[in-house]
């Protein structure tokens, strides 16, 4: 059995982990599909990271921790909510249950007749990935926000200046914007 994540990760955070940590307590002989949505997204300020990117953030954080079972899919975003579940079932493997605090996914999965099951946030204020963002464009430390691999992953990729200079750029339109 599977049970399907998605997220942004942008980047992946100690509150990531520790849903994952939670779903491998809830359900220990399941594997898990973490969906990379926004997958198309990257070099924006809310989507600084590129999704290999963000596997590659993901795959650190997940191995240090000592997770198995666990793969991720990348997931292009359509802007179309009523085909998107449909569209998530064609990119990824089979799946029984969806696990998210978001609203909107739970409605659409639930409508869909997938079990739907919610965790707790986990200190959701500090852990914001935007507050994170702003965290690194100002050169502060993140240490105590995202696990140490993925912190090491920042530093190496010079995630900071990237968001910098993200910040400063103005946003590019998107291609349905574009129109």
């Amino acid at each position: 059995m599977r049970a399907l994540f998605i997220g942004r990760f942008q980047p992946f955070h100690a509150g990531h982990l520790a849903v994952l940590e939670t779903i491998r307590q809830r359900h220990p002989h399941h594997s898990v599909l973490l969906g990379i949505g926004s997958a198309q997204a990257s070099y924006t300020w809310e989507n600084p990271f590129t999704a290999g990117e963000r596997a590659e953030m993901i795959g650190a954080a997940i191995s240090a921790a000592g997770l198995d079972r666990i793969e991720w899919v990348p997931i292009p975003d359509i802007h179309q909510h009523a085909l998107w579940v449909a569209h998530v079932r064609a990119l990824v493997p089979a799946f029984e249950r969806v696990v998210t605090n978001n609203p909107l996914t739970a409605e659409l999965f639930g409508r869909d007749g997938v079990a739907v099951e919610a965790t707790e946030w986990v200190d959701r204020a500090r852990l914001e990935g935007r507050a994170i963002r702003e965290r690194l464009a100002e050169g502060r430390p993140v240490t105590d926000r995202v696990p140490k691999a993925v912190a090491d992953w920042l530093e190496s990729h010079r995630a900071g200046e990237r968001l910098r200079m993200l910040r400063r750029a103005p946003e590019v339109p998107r291609e349905r914007d574009a129109r």
